[in-house]
């Protein structure tokens, strides 16, 4: 009878440190920590060179897209990009929960802290004002667009808009809906619908590859210096493992090795 006790006893406590070591490793395995078991739902906002999408098959390529499937390659978890959105509305779509990660990255600022949050940037960018080619009304004093008389092209909801509140309240904003191409961005410019843009070198570059000659840089000193950083919802339980393959990327030199494939090495600085 004393044998048996003991025998049970014994069963008893191996079950109990089983469940124990389950619950426990199940915790740290990244691969649990999505609703959907190994997969982490992706929505994205086309933007190239971050994000672009074949207008043909819908496929879709770029930094921003080869940076998240290699860490969600590191994380053991599979991709699913699962909407399109637009600047004002992707951090909405978080906390709806319709996806788990916006997977092209955006800078943080204060307003979009307030109901996200953001991992460790792979990389920084900085944003210039452009204007049409030869218009030189700026090249001495930016100060100047600050005027009722003067119009700022941005899509609504990304950074531009932000700028042109803060820095140029009195200029007026010609804002464009939020699936717009940043080529419908600097058309307006063209056009003469607009007198400057704030954007990204990379964002001008690929513009003047179709469109040679149209747009030109002001100056030399940006308007705004920020990460590109990838968007969580609040206490989202992947942020820390993302971040630590964020940092994995980094250091092996991936993130290198992915702006170099599309020839933007340039327009950003590694962390």
């Amino acid at each position: 009878m004393v044998y048996m006790k003991k025998t049970a006893l014994i069963l008893l406590i191996v079950l109990i440190l089983g469940f124990l070591y389950f619950v426990f490793f199940s915790s740290k395995n990244p691969q649990n920590k999505n609703n959907e078991g190994n997969t982490i739902r992706i929505g994205y906002i086309v933007y190239p060179p971050l994000l672009e999408k074949d207008a043909n098959n819908g496929s879709l390529s770029g930094v921003s897209y080869d940076i998240v499937e290699a860490a969600a390659k590191k994380l053991g978890l599979e991709t699913n990009w699962t909407e399109e959105v637009g600047w004002g509305t992707a951090l909405e779509g978080l906390n709806t929960n319709r996806y788990d990660i916006l997977g092209t990255q955006m800078w943080p600022n204060e307003a979009r802290e307030k109901v996200a949050v953001f991992s460790v940037a792979p990389m920084d960018s900085v944003l210039y004002p452009y204007v049409k080619k030869g218009d030189t009304r700026f090249s001495s004093n930016l100060s100047a667009l600050n005027s009722s008389e003067y119009k700022i092209s941005a899509v609504d909801g990304e950074l531009a808009v932000f700028i042109a509140q803060e820095d140029y309240p009195m200029a007026k904003l010609v804002a464009l809906p939020q699936l717009s191409s940043y080529a419908e961005v600097f058309l307006n410019i063209v056009q003469g619908k607009a007198d400057v843009s704030f954007n990204e070198p990379s964002a001008a570059a690929d513009f003047l590859k179709s469109n040679p000659n149209t747009i030109e840089r002001v100056g030399s000193q940006p308007v705004r210096a920020f990460g590109n950083s990838f968007a969580f919802k609040k206490n989202s339980v992947l942020l820390n493992d993302w971040n630590i393959a964020i940092q994995e990327l980094i250091n092996s030199g991936e993130i290198n090795r992915i702006l170099n494939k599309y020839g933007v090495e340039t327009h950003y600085r590694i962390n």
